[in-house]
Formats: C-alpha cells, sequence, structure tokens
C-alpha cells in the first residue's frame, strides 16, 4: 500500500468527492508552480521513450488524462509534469454553465469507480479559448499535447445543437492541437441522440468547416462515442468517420449500465443516476475498440478509455488496436505518481514488442 492509498482511504474518501478533486486539483497546480519542485517534477516523471505518432503530431508519451479532470484549461502543465503525454480538456460548451446541483461525484471505491452527473460544468468557450491563448504564449510551458472536448449547452434546443458546436469551435478550434465532439455524455438531456448518424453528419460536417475555416491548419477532428451503443451503431458512427475523413474516435465515454458491480446495491442507488467510469467499463471499452479497429482498418486513429487502471491494461488496448489510450478515474484511485508509473511500464512493455 502506497502512502496515497493509505491518504486516500483515511482522508479522500471520506470527503465529498468534488471538493476532494478541487482540492488535489489545486494542490498539483501549486506545486508546479513552486521553481525547484516544477522543474524535478518534469524530469522525474516525464514520459520516456521514443512517443507516438498520431492526427500528425508527436505525443511524448501513448497515455493522456481524459477530458473531465481539467475542464477549464487551469492546469495542464501541472498534469502534463505528472507524466501525462497529452491532456484533454473540457467538455467546454459555446455558454458557460454551473451544471446540474451537488452532489453531482460519488466514488464506488469496491468497484474502484466513480459516477458522475456534472452536467458539463464549465467556464464556456470564450473563457477557455482565452486561457488557451494565454499558455500558448506564455514561455516554459509543457511539450504537451492538448485535446479540446466541446459539448453541447444545455439550454441550448437540440434544433440548435448544430450552431452551439460552430460557436464553440469557432473559439477554440484555433488553440486545440486535436477537437473531440462529445456526442456521448448522459448528463445532458438530448446529447446521446446526436449519436444516430443522420443527426451525427451534418453536425461532424460544420464542425470541420468551422475549424477549417478559422485556422490556417487542418485541425484533427474527433468523436466521442458511449459504450452503449450497440454493435451495429458502433459500425455505423465508424464507416461515417471514414465516410467524412475523420482524423479518430475515441471510444468509450461514460456508461449508464451498473451491471456486475461490486458495491453493496444501496451503495449504488444513493450515488444516484449518471455516467460511470471506471475499472467496470474496461470490458465492453475494450470490445468497442477491437470493433472499431476491425471497421476502420488503419484509416483512422483510435484512442481507447474506459476501465485503464494498469500498464498491462493499457498494452492490451494498444495491441488491440488503439494508437493512443486515456485514463480519468484510475489516476483519482492511482494518486500523482500513477500516470509516470504506467507511462514508464508500458513504454517498456512496448519496447519489448
Amino acid at each position: 500500500m502506497t502512502a496515497y492509498d493509505v491518504l486516500f482511504r483515511t482522508v479522500l474518501a471520506r470527503m465529498d468527492a468534488e471538493t476532494a478533486h478541487r482540492g488535489a486539483f489545486a494542490a498539483m497546480r501549486l506545486a508546479a508552480r513552486v521553481p525547484g519542485l516544477a522543474g524535478y517534477g518534469r524530469r522525474r516523471f516525464a514520459p520516456s521513450g521514443p512517443g507516438v505518432e498520431a492526427f500528425g503530431l508527436h505525443f511524448p508519451g501513448p497515455l493522456g488524462l481524459a477530458a473531465g479532470f481539467d475542464k477549464n484549461a487551469v492546469g495542464i502543465d501541472a498534469l502534463a509534469g505528472l507524466g501525462f503525454g497529452f491532456v484533454e480538456v473540457g467538455t467546454v460548451t459555446a455558454r458557460p454553465q454551473a451544471g446540474n446541483p451537488r452532489p453531482r461525484l460519488h466514488r464506488l471505491v469496491a468497484d474502484r469507480a466513480v459516477v458522475n452527473r456534472m452536467g458539463f460544468n464549465n467556464d464556456g468557450a470564450a473563457a477557455v479559448a482565452a486561457r488557451l491563448a494565454r499558455r500558448r504564449r506564455r514561455r516554459g510551458a509543457l511539450p504537451v499535447v492538448v485535446g479540446v472536448n466541446i459539448g453541447k449547452s444545455k439550454a441550448v434546443p437540440e434544433a440548435e445543437a448544430v450552431a452551439d458546436y460552430e460557436a464553440s469551435t469557432r473559439l477554440l478550434a484555433p488553440y486545440a492541437d486535436f477537437l473531440v465532439v462529445n456526442v456521448s455524455s448522459p448528463n445532458t438531456p438530448g446529447l446521446r441522440d446526436l449519436q444516430a448518424v443522420d443527426r451525427l453528419r451534418p453536425l461532424l460536417t460544420a464542425v470541420r468547416e468551422q475549424a477549417d475555416a478559422v485556422t490556417s491548419r487542418r485541425v484533427p477532428l474527433t468523436v466521442k462515442i458511449a459504450p452503449d451503443l450497440s454493435d451495429d451503431d458502433v459500425v455505423a458512427v465508424a464507416k461515417l468517420a471514414l465516410e467524412l475523413e475523420l482524423d479518430g474516435i475515441i471510444a468509450t465515454n461514460t456508461t449508464v449500465s451498473r451491471d456486475g458491480l461490486e458495491s453493496a446495491a444501496d451503495t449504488v442507488a444513493a450515488a444516484g443516476a449518471g455516467g460511470l467510469s471506471g475499472a467496470p467499463l474496461a470490458q465492453r471499452s475494450l470490445e468497442v475498440l477491437r470493433l472499431l479497429r476491425s471497421t476502420v482498418g488503419e484509416q483512422l486513429t483510435l484512442v481507447s478509455v474506459g476501465g485503464i487502471s494498469t500498464a498491462r491494461e493499457a498494452h492490451e488496448r494498444v495491441r488491440a488496436g488503439a494508437t493512443l489510450v486515456q485514463a480519468y478515474t484510475a489516476f483519482i484511485y492511482g494518486g500523482p505518481f500513477w500516470p509516470a508509473r504506467v507511462q514508464r511500464e508500458l513504454a517498456r512493455l512496448l519496447e519489448e514488442d
């Protein structure tokens, strides 16, 4: 048991999950501002190995942080300093929004899982774009790839969803190393309906056109899908991605399923509605990855996320067709040294291959 395990069990696990998250993230950002400590961390935890080429970009390591942790792009360098090869910020919406009422984040410790119904709480696209612009101008920013995940504003009716995504794209595409269109969170009413191919096609086409219009480069464009799609729907989205010449697919988001959990039924009920992330997602996420790779061949970059807790599990995803992998919940349970440890062990496994 590590020192962080003791801290988690005795202190963090007894705190409100969102309060603990905010406190821990603030501590990470504060530590990153300490000159000597920040420099040591960058040398000590930097990803080893040759890195990964994807989306026409160089990733220092194949393990990245999934969206949801740094919703407002306030701690990119702090997170990169812990060993992540890339950081996906967001989900960002065109309009600022407070999200759903608290409590809205719960741990299922027995399952090493988290239930969230955050509801895309964020500062809005204009504020996040300004923050990313300042970071780009700042000397000393770490060489980490930054993805920007965009979603629909809750107040916007479904009929105006395309225009809402376009507004976010106009503001954020100039500062994104790659863009992620999120149509798969279960916490915004009607959002998952946008995964239907007839609704997804005009949305992705509009985002692509807006990104091309506001940048002098081709911004890599991906779509993030849910694990709860049927296999047929997964294949349909994959074929659409090929048709529209997207750059990749991120699979998968959180699940609304509660099947097979170890946690007591009353604990699961107390956590309430929302998206489940963490270890219980591993099997379905791997199945979706394999199905996607068998459909798209080598034409798209696949980013696998969902239930990855160890370097061996990350390695299994790479062998199953992922170019990059992401985690979030395992970082919460594993602590600040988790990303560097997994990145290092994964590099060793890939070198052995």
